[in-house]
């Protein structure tokens, strides 16, 4: 029997998230967002309360929680601020790599960093003339004796200006398309630097950099998993991160649903408050729909991986419908609110501007589509063709 009712932990788990969004990061984050300023803050309470790290395995001194505890912290977390949110959670995308692809010594070497030094890291994959397109990367790792020595730029990189280690992807067979790259896990150094930073659209209070690796030096013992294979284990990585993405999305999209529910309701037009017109009443229901929604495809991608399955499907189901989800109700938020939802003075354009980047990082609602339909309709070719010869 499907059942996704919580545990009495997983309960008192969302409520210290959201206890913590609401003190901690609600009062401040629209300052942040106007300054676009580094929440580190915020960042040190989350390390404090026991909501950094969430995934880091026990036997490294991590609390080993599950995916779905993960997407409980994530949406709560999102719900108080998404760009904060993205901050204190970016350690998880870097460290997914490694926990698949790391040797035992270097997993406790960086687990143990993350846990006790509260060093931060990041994900390098993105380059500026290769986005989506992972294969056209230009970054190189080339071997030389019991080094790699790698060069290259990688752009969009969250908490790339603070980051104490880089998980990175880089061509090690440069004729190879995506079977010619492997990953790397570059502790930080004198030859890595910090191009650019970015200035956003939303998300103000998540660092962005582009990140540029000169003749930087990797001991081949910080390969992870094996050379030229670092595309499968990116992917492995997105189908584990992915769920976390679309808790996101949800914590926005309920946020802006919850601002906009409560305005309808002392909006006063035409004699009586807004929320008795018809017109508003189907834009509440419908985005009340789609916060439920998008909330049951992300707990039913991370409970998939909490049972050890696939769910590569699930995953690009969940996170390309909260992030379209997120986007239509924060515009429909900023509707709801009128005149005064295009005002910096009211909460919901910024939520409207911090919910498009969902649909493009960790990959798009346009590439999201691409993996749903070559999951459906890879296995119904298949059966097609065994059909067709029998």
């Amino acid at each position: 029997m499907v059942d996704f009712t919580l545990t009495d932990e997983q309960k008192a788990l969302r409520e210290l998230a959201h206890d913590f969004a609401e003190k901690e990061i609600r009062p401040v984050a629209w300052e942040y967002d106007k300054d676009g300023t580094w929440p580190q803050d915020i960042i040190d309470k989350a390390w404090e309360v026991g909501l950094m790290n969430v995934h880091a395995p026990e036997e490294y001194g991590g609390p080993g929680l599950s995916y779905l505890d993960g997407c409980l912290i994530e949406e709560e977390l999102a719900w108080g601020c998404s760009g904060i949110a993205t901050s204190i959670g970016a350690n998880g995308l870097a460290a997914a790599p490694v926990h698949l692809g790391g040797s035992e010594e270097v997993k406790k070497e960086y687990f143990t960093d993350l846990i006790e030094n509260k060093a931060l890291a990041s994900f390098c994959l993105t380059e500026p003339d290769a986005g989506s397109d992972v294969s056209g990367m230009r970054t190189r790792a080339v071997r030389k004796g019991d080094k790699y020595v790698l060069n290259g730029s990688k752009c969009f990189i969250t908490n790339g200006t603070y980051a104490n280690w880089y998980t990175v992807y880089a061509k090690t067979d440069p004729d190879a398309g995506h079977r010619g790259i492997s990953a790397f896990l570059v502790r930080r150094d004198d030859t890595v630097t910090v191009d650019k930073k970015e200035d956003k659209l939303g998300q103000r209070a998540s660092n962005t950099a582009t990140i540029t690796f000169n003749d930087t030096e990797v001991d081949a013992k910080y390969l992870l998993g094996e050379e030229n294979k670092g595309f499968k284990l990116a992917m492995m990585t997105l189908d584990r991160t992915r769920p976390g993405v679309a808790a996101m999305a949800t914590g926005i999209a309920r946020a802006a649903f919850e601002f906009a529910t409560e305005y309808s309701k002392e909006r006063v037009q035409f004699g009586v408050p807004i929320a008795m017109h018809q017109a508003i009443q189907f834009m509440i229901a419908d985005m009340a729909t789609k916060v439920h929604l998008a909330r049951l495809a992300t707990w039913n991608s991370a409970v998939l991986l909490d049972q050890g399955r696939r769910n590569t499907l699930e995953s690009s189901h969940a996170k390309r419908f909260a992030a379209d989800a997120a986007m239509e109700i924060t515009t429909d938020a900023v509707q709801i609110y009128g005149g005064y939802g295009f005002i910096k003075e009211y909460p919901v354009e910024k939520l409207m501007r911090d919910a498009k980047i969902m649909q493009i990082y960790e990959g798009t609602s346009q590439i999201q589509r691409l993996v749903i339909a070559r999951e459906t309709l890879l296995p119904r070719r298949i059966e097609e063709q065994a059909t067709a010869t029998a």
